[in-house]
């Protein structure tokens, strides 16, 4: 019942709650961003969502125009804090999550969740194993259980078993305890980064 129905109930009540909030968070970042390097605001990344479909995630941009794709050796993209693509700003809101604000409108749009796995590139997909796919019968999140206890400090496919171990224990109680984590998480900062630069190469394509 709640992963079908009211799951989707509790998303809508949540970013109708949080909209004043960020209203002002993109009036205060929004310039912020545009005057910095005149580029655009926004980031729009395409990302499987649910049933393997494609969609825009929204995102405040943290990096600077025009900047190189990186990625990891296993396919996922590139994290440092020492990462030269990022803008000064883009270090401040990518620690502090405010990039991940737009994505509420994702979840307005019915594309995500507040709570769910976090959603992939669309070529990741050619990656996945039989049991990696049923990561996509329900909505990627805004946050989810990687992002609130591991960050970004597990390899992609361990991220994917994590994903899996939520949506085959999702709950209602789970779902706000990951919530109550991704906020101690955001306020402590941790495991915002990949220190392993080593790990990175990049994607020319």
């Amino acid at each position: 019942m709640y992963k079908n129905y009211l799951k989707r109930v509790f998303d809508l009540c949540l970013v109708i709650l949080t909209l004043p909030l960020s209203i002002i968070i993109l009036i205060i970042i929004g310039p912020l961003i545009y005057f910095q390097d005149n580029g655009p605001i926004f980031y729009n990344a395409l990302r499987l969502g649910k049933n393997g479909k494609v969609f825009k995630m929204y995102k405040f941009r943290s990096m600077k125009v025009d900047a190189p794709d990186v990625r990891n050796r296993d396919g996922s993209t590139y994290n440092s804090e020492e990462d030269p693509r990022l803008t000064k700003l883009g270090k401040f809101i990518r620690k502090t999550s405010l990039d991940e604000v737009p994505q509420l409108l994702n979840i307005l749009k019915g594309d995500m969740s507040i709570v769910g796995p976090r959603p992939d590139l669309p070529e990741h997909r050619t990656l996945y194993s039989l049991d990696d796919q049923k990561k996509l019968i329900i909505r990627p999140g805004l946050t989810g259980y990687n992002q609130a206890y591991f960050r970004n400090t597990v390899p992609w496919k361990e991220r994917i078993k994590n994903d899996i171990y939520y949506i085959d224990h999702l709950s209602w109680w789970l779902d706000i305890k990951i919530l109550i984590k991704t906020g101690q998480s955001v306020l402590k900062r941790n495991n915002v980064y990949v220190n392993i630069k080593e790990d990175s190469e990049k994607n020319n394509s």
